[in-house]
């Protein structure tokens, strides 16, 4: 009789677990604890960098302190504005588990198609970027092309394409080796002079809190509607007032110098649509299956030949479109445009941004704040009068530590089933 008894009363033990758990991750504790579980399991995502781009910044400011003043972080956000959209590039092509070195070389064919055209031949300056651009996605076809139909390895086909296409960029430029940008003209005051209003910075830079909140109130709607659990709107609000504040006090102290330039107004614009089209799109979420696992990707009916395509094609334009604006704040197009160590910094920001090597993880906020990181090591060894050798061993061996902290954070999801 109590057997029976037990079995028909109600599970209330399991009901109780249940609400335990969901206070449980509801509250400010239990997000904490999320967010250190998944530290703990590998997923590590934007701390790393985070993290050494406050130890660089506090290194550069001890030793200088005009390393931190308003009128040098305006001209860093210029300089990080051009290598940055070529690194955004890297972040598509290394989210399928490819790689493009040509990058550089098709940002200074660009910048030179842009010069000949425009200054040579007369075209309206629109027109030269935009035949800039299509031949930087003609580019990106053409490997693709390489890659799907006869198995050429994308290291191999963007080597060969790096040589084809600095022969390109200095074919353009003749004996003359340089093509100076009407000094003046729209496009060269956009990548020198060009700031935003105070009015407008402010308003753009209250977007990512609302944006945050807006989104998130409504993930918790939807999951308590399924009876999941869900963080609480306390933090939510909390969270979203933090960003805005962090956020507009860094508008207010730019504000006090010439303010936010627009170019990195542009390159901020581009990697919030990447980011919403590799979280939010059916094409998206086939760019990570693809880099995770192009068989399972292949069976569960995803085009993979059509997401490399897409792939190397956005890497070549927006190659083709950092080529444009190095042009315009430079005011030249010149055979040392995309060469040096521009293919270097490009590949290294989306690394050091958090992108992974192997494939299926990224972010397009990798791009911006792995050339953060970048263009704060070379701005604060020009101030301290350092020589650029420095440079590159000290960006070759943060670009060391992100690799390892990947592979190290790749084998800690694997043992704890979150790969």
């Amino acid at each position: 009789m109590s057997s029976n008894a037990n079995q028909n009363a109600p599970s209330a033990p399991l009901l109780d677990r249940s609400d335990v758990r969901v206070k449980h991750e509801t509250g400010v504790s239990g997000a904490v604890r999320a967010f250190a579980d998944r530290v703990r399991s590998g997923d590590l995502g934007s701390l790393p960098v985070v993290v050494g781009l406050v130890l660089i910044w506090t290194v550069f400011a001890s030793l200088n302190p005009i390393f931190l003043s308003a009128n040098n972080l305006v001209n860093l956000l210029f300089d990080a504005s051009t290598v940055g959209v070529i690194s955004l590039g890297i972040v598509c092509i290394l989210m399928v588990g490819e790689i493009d070195l040509s990058v550089g070389s098709i940002s200074g064919f660009a910048s030179a198609l842009v010069g000949m055209l425009w200054v040579n031949e007369g075209w309206p300056v629109a027109l030269a970027i935009l035949a800039a651009l299509l031949a930087g996605g003609l580019i990106g076809a053409l490997y693709a092309l390489l890659f799907n139909r006869l198995g050429m390895p994308s290291f191999v086909s963007t080597l060969a394409g790096l040589l084809a296409v600095l022969g390109m960029q200095l074919y353009l430029l003749g004996a003359t080796g340089s093509i100076n940008l009407p000094y003046g003209s729209a496009v060269v005051n956009f990548g020198q002079l060009l700031v935003m209003p105070d009015p407008v910075s402010y308003v753009l830079a209250a977007i990512p809190g609302i944006v945050l909140f807006v989104t998130g109130y409504r993930t918790v709607v939807r999951r308590r509607e399924a009876s999941l659990s869900s963080r609480s709107l306390g933090s939510l609000v909390l969270r979203a007032i933090l960003i805005t504040a962090v956020l507009e006090l860094i508008v207010f102290y730019l504000n006090q110098d010439r303010g936010i330039p627009w170019m990195f107004g542009l390159f901020v614009g581009l990697v919030v649509a990447m980011s919403y089209a590799l979280t939010r799109t059916k094409w998206g979420r086939s760019m990570t299956a693809v880099g995770g696992n192009r068989e399972a990707a292949r069976r569960a009916g995803i085009n993979v030949r059509l997401i490399y395509t897409s792939a190397f094609m956005l890497c070549s334009m927006l190659a083709a479109l950092g080529g444009v604006l190095s042009a315009a704040r430079l005011a030249s197009a010149s055979q040392q445009a995309g060469t040096g160590d521009v293919n270097l910094n490009a590949i290294a920001a989306a690394v050091i941004g958090g992108t992974s090597l192997f494939g299926g993880r990224g972010s397009a906020y990798s791009a911006l704040l792995g050339i953060i990181v970048i263009q704060s090591i070379a701005n604060g060894l020009t101030l301290l009068d350092l020589s650029s050798s420095l440079r590159y061993m000290i960006t070759g061996a943060v670009l060391a530590i992100a690799v390892i902290v990947d592979s190290l954070a790749r084998r800690s999801r694997v043992s704890h089933g979150r790969a």
